[in-house]
C-alpha cells in the first residue's frame, strides 16, 4: 500500500500535538497489528498468533504467518502442507516452514477499520503525554500561561502550547467559571511519569497554595529580590489565606512591602484569584519566633485577651486563645476557615474560648502586655548578643590585619637564615653654634664611632622577633631625620628623651658670674676722653686744597 499521503496527514496531527515521527509511526505500528489481529482471528484474543507489520516512508507492509505441519491442530496458527502446496509452483512448502500470507490496510473490513482508528488516538494521546512529561518535568513549582478550550461544572479543559491540560472542579479557586478563548494562569503542581503501569501526567492548578505564592514573588519586588521572605503560607482556595513574612532589612516592613501603597499590590493579586462570587481574603502577617504572638498575630482579625502554649502527650504543638465573649464566631470565621487556617499557617492545634470560660482551663494563660514584654526582654538579649558578637570578629579582623593572617611568633634565626651585610656609621651632622643663653643647657657628650671597614661582613645571631627588628630600623631613621632637621634649624635644639635620660651622667658646668673690671662712671670717663681726643687730632686743613690740578701726575698718556 503506499501510505505516503496517510503518512503526511498523521504528521501535521504529530506536528501540532508535538509529538514525534517516530512516535507517530510507532503507533500506527501498533494500532494496525492489533486491528489485523482481530481481524484474522475473528474478533476472538488468541495467544501467539503472528501477525507483522512494516510501516516506512513511502508504504505500508502486512503479513500473517502460519506455520506448516502434517496434521493441524489451531488452523489459526497452523496450515497443512497440502494446503500449503495447493495450487504452487515451483519450490514446495515442507513441514515446518513459515507459510506467509500478504495483506494491505485496503483488504480490512470496516469494523477493524474502526478499531484501527480508536487505537491510533490511544496511541497518539499516549504519546503526547509522553512529550508533555519531557517538556513539563523541570517546571515543577512554575507558572504557565494557556487558553481556555471550554469549561464546565465539572472542570475546564486549557490549551497549553500544542497540547491540551484538564482542570478538575476541585483544582479551580471557588465557584469561579473560565471563559472559553479567555487566557488563564496555571501553576505546575505535579508531574509523573509512567509508573507502575500508568501513562504519564501533567498537574496544573490554579487552588495549589504554591499558585499564591508564585503570585507574591512576581508582584512584590522585595520579596523576588530575597529582601522579604515568605516563611509559610496556608490557603483554602476562594475562601481564606494567610501568609507568614519576615525581612531581613530591619529598614523594610515586610507587611507594608506586601500590601503596597494604598493596597495597591495586594489589590493586583486579588484581581488574579479567579471570578468567583466571593473574593478570596488574604491575610499578611509577620512572622514571629515566639510561638503566642505568632498565634495572636494568625488569628486576626478576632482580638485576644490570653493566651496559652503547650505540647500535648503525643508531642503536638497546642494553644488555647481567650477573645472576648461575642467574638467567638469573628475568631473561629465562616465555616471555621479562619482557625482552620491559622492552625496551619502555626502548624499548631488552636481551641479558642470566650472569657467568660476562661476559668475552667488549667493551661497556663499570659496576657498580652505579659507576652510583648517578655519579647521586648528577648530582642534586647538578641541585641547585645549581635553587638558582641560584632565586636569579637572585628577584633579578630583588626588582629589578623596587624600580623598578616595570625600573630608571628618569635622564632631564633640561624645563622645560614640571617646574613646581613653591616654598612658603616655615618658620622652625626655638625651641628652651628647656638645663641649663649644664662640659663644652663644640658649638653651632650660626643659619641666615639669606631671605625669600620666597609668590605667587611659579619654574622649576626639574635634572638628577636622580626616585628621588634622593624621597630629598631624605624626608630633609626626618625633619629636621623631629626638630626638632619636641626642641621638647618636657627632655634634652639630640641632635646630628646633619650638627651634626658643621660643628663645625670653629662652634667652641664655651672657658668659662674665674672667680676667686672671698670664701673659705670669709670666707662663713662673714658667713652669721654676717647671722644675728646678723636677731636683733637681731626685736621681740616686739606679741605682747601683743589684736587684737579694734580691731574695731570695720574694721566696714562702723559706717563
Amino acid at each position: 500500500m503506499d501510505a505516503t499521503k496517510f503518512l503526511e496527514a498523521l504528521e501535521e496531527i504529530a506536528e501540532s500535538k508535538g509529538i514525534s515521527k517516530e512516535a507517530i509511526k510507532t503507533a500506527l505500528k501498533e494500532s494496525l497489528k492489533k486491528a489485523y489481529e482481530k481481524q484474522v482471528c475473528d474478533g476472538y484474543i488468541v495467544e501467539g498468533v503472528d501477525v507483522r507489520v512494516e510501516v516506512t516512508d513511502s508504504e505500508i507492509k502486512m503479513e500473517y504467518v502460519r506455520k506448516v505441519v502434517e496434521e493441524v491442530e489451531d488452523d489459526i496458527l497452523e496450515i497443512s502442507l497440502e494446503d500449503a502446496n495447493k495450487g504452487k509452483k515451483g519450490k514446495k512448502y515442507v513441514v515446518g516452514d513459515e507459510y506467509i500470507v500478504e495483506s494491505s490496510p485496503e483488504d480490512m473490513a470496516r469494523l477493524t477499520a474502526l478499531t484501527v482508528k480508536s487505537v491510533l488516538r490511544q496511541k497518539l494521546a499516549e504519546a503526547e503525554k509522553v512529550s508533555l512529561y519531557e517538556i513539563y518535568k523541570d517546571k515543577i513549582g512554575e507558572m504557565i500561561t494557556g487558553v481556555v478550550e471550554k469549561c464546565d461544572d465539572r472542570g475546564a479543559v486549557v490549551n497549553v502550547g500544542r497540547s491540551s491540560l484538564y482542570l478538575t472542579r476541585r483544582d479551580l479557586i471557588g465557584d469561579e467559571m473560565l471563559e472559553s478563548g479567555a487566557p488563564v494562569r496555571l501553576y505546575v503542581s505535579n508531574v509523573t511519569g509512567a509508573e507502575a503501569g500508568k501513562s504519564p501526567m501533567v498537574r496544573v492548578s490554579r487552588a495549589d497554595p504554591g499558585f499564591l505564592r508564585r503570585l507574591f514573588e512576581e508582584e512584590v519586588r522585595e520579596i523576588y529580590d530575597g529582601t522579604v521572605i515568605i516563611k509559610n503560607l496556608a490557603r483554602e482556595a476562594g475562601i481564606r489565606s494567610k501568609l507568614a513574612v519576615y525581612s531581613n532589612d530591619i529598614n523594610v516592613d515586610p507587611v507594608s512591602s506586601c500590601i503596597g501603597p494604598n493596597g495597591s499590590v495586594i489589590q493586583k493579586i486579588v484581581a488574579q484569584l479567579g471570578n468567583a462570587r466571593e473574593k478570596e481574603k488574604i491575610d499578611i502577617i509577620q512572622y514571629s519566633p515566639n510561638d503566642a504572638l505568632f498565634i495572636i498575630d494568625a488569628l486576626r482579625p478576632a482580638t485576644i485577651l490570653k493566651i496559652g502554649v503547650y505540647t500535648d502527650e503525643a508531642g503536638k504543638k497546642c494553644a488555647v486563645a481567650i477573645v472576648p465573649d461575642g467574638q467567638l464566631s469573628l475568631a473561629i470565621g465562616r465555616k471555621g476557615a479562619n482557625v482552620r487556617v491559622a492552625s496551619k499557617l502555626t502548624e499548631c492545634h488552636i481551641d479558642i474560648k470566650e472569657e467568660s470560660m476562661a476559668s475552667d482551663i488549667e493551661v497556663e494563660l499570659k496576657t498580652i502586655e505579659t507576652i510583648q514584654e517578655e519579647e521586648k526582654l528577648r530582642l534586647q538579649k538578641e541585641k547585645y548578643e549581635r553587638y558582641l558578637s560584632q565586636i569579637k570578629n572585628e577584633r579578630a579582623s583588626a588582629s589578623k590585619l596587624e600580623t598578616g593572617v595570625e600573630k608571628a611568633k618569635p622564632q631564633k634565626i640561624s645563622d645560614e637564615e640571617v646574613k646581613e651585610e653591616v654598612k658603616p656609621v655615618e658620622e652625626a651632622p655638625v651641628v652651628e653654634e647656638q645663641p649663649k643663653v644664662e640659663e644652663p643647657v644640658a649638653t651632650e657628650k660626643p659619641v666615639e664611632v669606631p671605625e669600620q671597614k666597609e668590605e667587611k661582613k659579619t654574622v649576626v645571631k639574635t634572638t628577636t622577633s622580626i616585628d621588634a627588628l622593624e621597630a629598631a630600623l624605624d626608630n633609626e631613621k626618625a633619629k636621623e631625620n631629626f638630626k638632619a632637621t636641626q642641621k638647618t634649624s636657627k632655634r634652639p635644639r630640641k632635646i630628646e628623651e633619650e638627651e634626658v635620660a643621660h643628663e645625670e651622667e653629662a652634667k652641664p658646668e655651672e657658668v659662674k658670674p665674672k667680676m667686672a673690671i671698670y664701673t659705670d662712671e669709670e666707662l663713662a670717663e673714658l667713652a669721654k676722653e676717647e671722644e675728646q681726643y678723636y677731636e683733637d687730632e681731626y685736621d681740616d686743613s686739606d679741605e682747601d686744597i683743589d684736587y684737579d690740578d694734580y691731574d695731570e701726575y695720574y694721566d696714562d698718556d702723559n706717563n
